[in-house]
């Protein structure tokens, strides 16, 4: 499983996690799957984080916002592909509430942003059983 995602939709995604630190950031990732399997990001759809608390700890994509990125991908002629969060002052590995809560066909790409600062990045994938997350290798 591999992810490219374009040096502008990383750049996007990072600041995002900057501006949005100490809380966690969110939104979607749209482009297209390649016949070799390889994902493509090439536009990255922002969503303000709706969790009413822990935001810090958690993010939540309300349906109709999630309804209204569909809607922009269609007219864009691209998929949501998956989704992208931060992880104020922890590590971007998938976490189990992450695990819980994610669906099998998506990517999901942590940040990690430390003391406000962008660190490491990782994309995960969930498996079909939903057992675990497999790492994506980023190109």
């Amino acid at each position: 499983m591999k992810i490219r995602v374009t040096p502008q939709c990383l750049e996007i995604m990072n600041i995002h996690a900057e501006e949005s630190f100490p809380e966690e950031c969110c939104g979607f990732m749209l482009g297209k799957e390649e016949p070799n399997g390889i994902r493509y990001i090439e536009e990255v759809y922002k969503i303000s984080n709706s969790k009413e608390e822990n935001r810090k700890r958690r993010y939540l994509i309300e349906p109709g916002q999630h309804l209204k990125a569909e809607r922009y991908a269609r007219e864009k002629h691209l998929d949501i592909l998956g989704v992208y969060h931060s992880h104020p002052n922890h590590p971007s590995t998938a976490s189990e509430f992450d695990r819980i809560h994610a669906m099998p066909f998506w990517s999901y790409l942590i940040i990690s942003c430390m003391n406000g600062k962008r660190d490491q990045i990782q994309s995960w994938r969930l498996r079909e059983d939903r057992s675990q997350f497999d790492e994506e290798e980023l190109l």
